[in-house]
């Protein structure tokens, strides 16, 4: 009796190794991981391998994405990403990388998204990268051209504010004037909750009335308030020691 269900036990396991995982699966298993879910959890409900469920965490931390990014890839574009596959032919990928300092540079400019860009490199280059594969590879490539600090903050100790440097338009629903606004933007630096809220001005009055607002919404007030080279906040400029 014990034999016999050795037996069984060795051959779900085997038959669980051999499943070949679908695209959705993926979604799904990451999805729960996302929640939570531990890999012991995940290969119990998907009827998984812990070293397939292992395997695609692993390559999910790899592709520094979050749940949310893969959320919005079709099914063929998270096939481009986990889906085992040969190496791509150096040319491809030369390619690419002498196109990324472009993308760099343009990504800087108001309006312009990765996935603009994507475009137009599909239209230079048909045989090249898929959307996932670019953002993927242009990630590795940002990283090892400018590494970032990794600062860690202290919880309740400072909230950096500024202005979006794009404006939005309201419409007055009476008369139908548009008229643009400025829009400010608070973030606290340890949990990166944020606030964002619309006024006519930059100027004094309106900024410290979003900066009540904002701490209001918060239910508290930090150590610091940090503005970034935002002009409202300075009382007195210097170029070493401004009065904020």
């Amino acid at each position: 009796m014990i034999f016999r269900t050795y037996q069984k036990v060795s051959l779900a396991k085997k038959k669980m190794a051999n499943h070949k995982i679908d695209m959705l699966q993926i979604k799904q298993l990451l999805r729960l991981y996302s929640n939570g879910e531990s890999k012991l959890s995940i290969s119990n409900r998907l009827g998984l391998s812990r070293n397939t469920v292992r395997k695609y965490i692993g390559l999910f931390h790899s592709y520094q994405l979050t749940f949310e990014e893969l959320s919005d890839l079709s099914v063929e574009e998270v096939e481009d990403l986990f889906e085992t596959r040969e190496l791509l032919p150096d040319s491809r990928e030369n390619i690419a990388k002498n196109f990324f300092p472009y993308v760099s540079k343009e990504l800087k400019k108001t309006g312009v998204t990765r996935y603009l860009l994507w475009q137009e490199y599909k239209e230079k280059y048909p045989e090249g990268y898929s959307y996932a594969q670019f953002c993927h590879h242009y990630r590795s490539w940002s990283l090892r051209i400018t590494p970032s600090y990794h600062m860690e903050h202290k919880v309740g100790d400072k909230m950096f504010v500024d202005y979006t440097g794009k404006k939005l338009s309201i419409i007055d629903r009476n008369t139908g004037e548009i008229q643009e606004v400025e829009v400010f933007v608070s973030i606290l630096g340890s949990s990166r909750l944020t606030y964002v809220e619309a006024t006519l001005s930059q100027k004094k009055g309106d900024f410290i009335g979003s900066l009540v607002n904002s701490l209001a919404f918060y239910g508290g007030v930090p150590a610091a308030i940090v503005p970034d080279n935002l002009k409202s906040a300075v009382k007195k400029s210097h170029r070493y020691e401004p009065e904020i």
